[in-house]
């Protein structure tokens, strides 16, 4: 298994897998320079990405294939995420999900009202009507010390 940066060659088998897990797939070409896959010998088993928006990001399309679940791949994509966040002096990360409120809390993430969402997120397709409505947000603030 690899882990790295999602190529214009895996957009298709990234969107078949959000299609199985029940996950949006609009605006992942956009933003697919900032996604990450996991891949094996039969091809792409886990991805998720990022959208940056001023000082701010939104991890979204957090995805593990039904055979490679349990093994660590989501928090290993998330964890890189994260550090990317890190390197860009990101203050805070957001996401939006309707099933996994429990597993981002395990990373970290708490859960927040709708108004307090940092403003520049708000333009970001997540909260423009691709999540439904029934997504809570969660939020990880990234401590000053964590950046270096």
């Amino acid at each position: 298994m690899q882990l790295r940066a999602a190529a214009v060659s895996d957009l298709i088998a990234i969107e078949s897998l959000l299609r199985v897990s029940d996950l949006p797939v609009a605006g992942v070409a956009e933003h697919l320079p900032n996604f990450i896959v996991a891949v094996d010998a039969q091809g792409v088993i886990a991805c998720g990405g990022i959208e940056y928006y001023g000082n701010f990001a939104l991890i979204r399309s957090i995805a593990v294939a039904a055979q490679a679940r349990g093994g660590g791949l989501g928090k290993a994509i998330v964890s890189r995420l994260l550090t990317e966040c890190l390197s860009r002096a990101v203050e805070a990360v957001a996401l939006r999900t309707t099933t996994a409120e429990s597993y981002f809390s395990r990373q970290g993430f708490v859960r927040i009202e709708l108004g307090d969402v940092p403003e520049p997120l708000l333009s970001s397709g997540q909260f423009a009507g691709v999540c439904p409505a029934s997504a809570i947000v969660m939020l990880k603030v990234i401590e000053p010390n964590m950046r270096r």
